[in-house]
């Protein structure tokens, strides 16, 4: 007697179970019931569509109804929706949205793959939006299309920064919409931990998207039209993308008594059994062990619901095969980047409380001499006693995903660190180093295991104890423009054998470099010379990925000085104009290209032009920066898709070049104006200020830098509360705590004179203070607030009043280099 099997869902998992069924057995009857019209399609490949990269819906459809059925005669019956199982008579009931018709099916066995639906919470106003969408099916497409060509929307906000979120952004973006992201937490892409996903969030806000993280969506008005954020920040838009998660969609197997979790999956065993005998259920929908941690979780991706489907079909013919758990393997495509993560984050392990080791790496997409490489940055964890990986992110141009599917495989496979140094990987030069990333990987953390070196992460570098140890940098000075850690030293490893004894010995050296290679190199020196040291895993790359991030962040709404600066960079048109010289740079790993260009720029003349091409990401960010405090500038820094890098004009110097009449650039002769305000007068405060506005009434580009005593002129009336250690307290209390606070430097009588000068600038009809400070800042001059005189103060950031920057000294000489005039007050 044949056996007969209902399987209630298709897509991946119900389909994959009833191909491999009718392989294994071809007189079992098969019944396949599928709510929706499509029982197979590329629900991955939606947002592409969406977008234009797939250009025909029909290849968005896997397979029909009418092929899978006369392939495999199943009998399936799209339309029908299974409403309520019978357990105990092996009953299920079936309601048909086609003609409204009830009727039940008896089967032997059932198997369950109804996935998961988008959640969609109780927000105040969400269900009066009619621009509100969801994607998760191909009607949902058809939703989404046909409001973007009808209504034309200018602006479109996606909620939620996941995987389909993040897809729905650029794909978005590919049709030329303004774009604002909101995210709840800290981060998008919830698998990565947060420098990786740093990068994705420079990356992002580069390419013109507002992204608003910590922030939730309290409610939704005006039928969507405006959207109200749990911090009172409001978003006017014409269009919504709903994507904050999915939800097993259980609701007959709960009410049918199957044993689910907290979240309400199904629980099942190894062999995909739930907690009565002959259903099975799979997919979104389940509860499974994670194979790293041996924890029970949900992961809602297609590879194992495809493979559940066959362990299913094999267990239902007597087959015994049993799921080994999932590791989470996952990749998108982010713009010009590929995402790709396998295994347990950091965030796990930390909340699980297991022992683990982290190591970053930047290496080289393919042989770094060979053009189309790019950098990698990589993250491991393992475990530090015995060397189990139990996971790895990748972020990067191109060749991420081939590597974390090898880290992948070895997971399955219960390989570790020492076996990742032995995997023979194929090597040519257009697609890696004789030396694969994978195996520079295995090699780093076993120097870390057998106590080669240790290290110390990027969270802990601004929590050291600058009294007892000494931040030692070991670039070449040219790259230090590129970004530095604050109270850092430098001795390049070229010279350090030479200077060690410029080193103390009674504290602790914590090395770094540009990606960590050249600091371990630093580390063994030293320790064989007698020195305690630690290198900062990753370097300053690893280090500034975060910092830079949060400042692309903070930095979106730009002011309007500094939006016209960028607009006439942007107004650059490359097509007219003939590079003196160009570079290739392309596969130099930092700081080669920023090394380069510093070598080409001092061989050429004043005012003539340098076109580089780089492929390291970091580029664009690090030659504006290099621009800035080495007084050329960059004319225009962006990513070339068909060169498949990074090209940067940069102008030696400062002044104009004049390419033709719709290419103009602001004249940057060097006719600025620098202060050093160190004093904290009120006499000297006044004086600075009228000379600053004098100098920016002359068109001057005017930057004032506070520092010490100075900083206090800077403090708001209506600060707020901040946290401060006891001796910061003891300054607070001493110091003025706003400008009404200000002594004179002279005759101050107990608080007298000022209140005397203050009456006489009113009776002649001077600007107090604070108006003084407001017309300036009014009038572009730009206001610098010294960050070391700061900690060492314990003054906070979030005292001063709005539009103070925060920078080093390097931001004050940056300043000068444009400046004929240089004032100390």
């Amino acid at each position: 007697m044949s056996k007969k099997v209902i399987i209630v869902g298709g897509v991946a998992g119900g389909a994959s179970t009833a191909a491999r069924l009718r392989r294994l057995d071809e007189n079992a009857n098969i019944i396949m019931f599928e709510k929706g019209e499509y029982i197979s399609f590329a629900n991955c490949g939606l947002p592409y569509y969406i977008g234009g990269t797939i250009s025909e819906r029909d290849k968005l459809i896997v397979t029909s109804v009418e092929s899978m059925s006369d392939k495999f005669n199943i009998d399936i019956r799209n339309f029908s929706e299974v409403v309520k199982i019978d357990k105990e008579n092996k009953i299920v009931t079936v309601k048909n949205h086609k003609t409204n018709e009830t009727y039940v099916e008896n089967y032997d066995n059932l198997v369950l793959s109804p996935g998961a639906s988008p959640i969609k919470p109780p927000i105040s106003g969400i269900n009066d939006c009619d621009n509100l969408f969801i994607l998760r099916n191909i009607p949902d497409t058809d939703k989404i299309k046909n409001f973007i060509n009808e209504n034309k929307p200018k602006h479109v906000t996606v909620v939620g920064g996941g995987f389909i979120g993040l897809e729905m952004l650029e794909n978005l973006h590919d049709l030329g919409l303004d774009l604002t992201l909101v995210e709840a937490s800290e981060q998008v892409m919830a698998p990565l931990d947060i420098e990786m996903a740093s990068i994705i969030h420079e990356h992002i806000v580069d390419k013109g998207i507002q992204v608003i993280l910590k922030d939730g969506v309290n409610s939704f008005e005006n039928n969507g039209k405006k959207i109200v954020l749990a911090s009172g920040k409001e978003i006017n838009t014409d269009m919504i993308i709903l994507s904050i998660g999915v939800k097993p969609e259980t609701t007959i197997a709960k009410e049918c008594g199957l044993k689910l979790n907290q979240r309400g999956a199904i629980v099942v065993d190894k062999h995909m059994k739930t907690s009565y005998d002959n259903i099975y259920a799979l997919g979104d929908a389940v509860e499974i062990m994670d194979f790293v941690n041996k924890k029970p979780t949900m992961i809602p991706l297609a590879w194992p619901a495809n493979r559940q489907g066959r362990i299913v079909a094999d267990n239902i013919c007597g087959k015994k095969s049993e799921y080994k758990g999932s590791i989470g393997s996952s990749v998108a495509r982010v713009f010009d980047y590929t995402v790709a993560t396998t295994g347990n984050n950091e965030k796990t392990l930390k909340k699980l409380g297991i022992d683990y080791e982290v190591i970053h790496i930047h290496p080289s997409s393919s042989a770094s001499y060979y053009p189309g490489s790019f950098p990698i940055s990589y993250k491991m964890t393992f475990d530090p006693k015995d060397g189990k990986i139990f996971g790895a992110q990748g972020v990067g141009i191109n060749g991420v995903e081939k590597r974390i599917d090898i880290i992948a495989t070895a997971i399955k496979g219960n390989l570790t660190i020492y076996d990742l140094q032995d995997v023979e990987v194929c090597y040519a030069p257009p697609y890696n180093s004789a030396k694969d990333p994978v195996n520079m990987l295995g090699y780093y953390a076993e120097n870390i295991i057998e106590n080669n070196v240790n290290v110390i992460q990027w969270y802990e570098v601004d929590k050291l104890d600058n009294n007892n140890s000494i931040i030692l940098d070991t670039r070449e000075e040219f790259e230090l423009a590129t970004g530095v850690i604050e109270n850092s030293i430098n001795i390049p490893l070229t010279v350090l054998r030479h200077r060690l004894n410029e080193i103390p010995k009674n504290k602790m050296i914590y090395v770094t470099c540009q990606v960590g290679l050249r600091g371990y190199i630093a580390c063994r020196i030293l320790s064989q010379n007698g020195f305690d040291c630690v290198n900062i895993d990753g370097g300053i790359k690893t280090y500034l990925a975060v910092k830079k991030a949060e400042k692309a962040l903070n930095n979106q709404n730009i002011s309007k000085n500094n939006g016209e600066k960028e607009m006439n960079k942007n107004d650059f048109n490359k097509e007219n104009v003939d590079a003196h010289v160009t570079l290739d740079a392309c596969g130099l790993q930092c700081p080669g290209p920023i090394r380069r260009v510093f070598e080409e720029i001092n061989k050429m003349e004043e005012n003539q032009i340098l076109e580089v091409k780089a492929s390291d990401p970091g580029f664009t960010k690090d030659i504006d920066s290099w621009c800035d405090k080495t007084g050329n500038t960059l004319l225009k820094s962006e990513f070339d898709k068909n060169k498949k890098a990074f090209v940067a004009y940069i102008q030696k110097g400062s002044k104009d070049v004049k390419v033709n009449p719709s290419c103009s650039l602001s004249n940057n002769e060097k006719d600025g104006a620098t202060m050093v305000v160190f004093s904290g007068d009120l006499d000297k405060a006044i004086a600075s200020f009228i000379i600053a506005t004098g100098a920016a009434s002359m068109g001057k580009p005017v930057t004032m830098f506070f520092t010490f005593w100075g900083l206090n002129i800077l403090k708001s009336k209506n600060k707020p509360s901040v946290s401060k250690d006891t001796m910061e307290k003891m300054f607070d209390m001493m110091l003025p705590s706003n400008t009404d606070k200000l002594p004179l430097s002279q005759m101050n009588m107990g608080g007298m004179g000022p209140k005397m000068i203050k009456q006489i600038m009113k009776k002649h009809n001077v600007d107090d203070i604070d108006t003084l400070i407001k017309n300036a800042m009014d009038m572009g001059v730009k206001v610098v607030a010294c960050s070391m005189s700061m900690e060492l103060m314990g003054i906070k950031a979030e005292e001063f009043i709005d539009g103070v920057e925060i920078g080093g000294v390097a931001s004050y000489l940056g300043a000068t280099e444009e400046s004929n005039l240089n004032l100390f007050i």
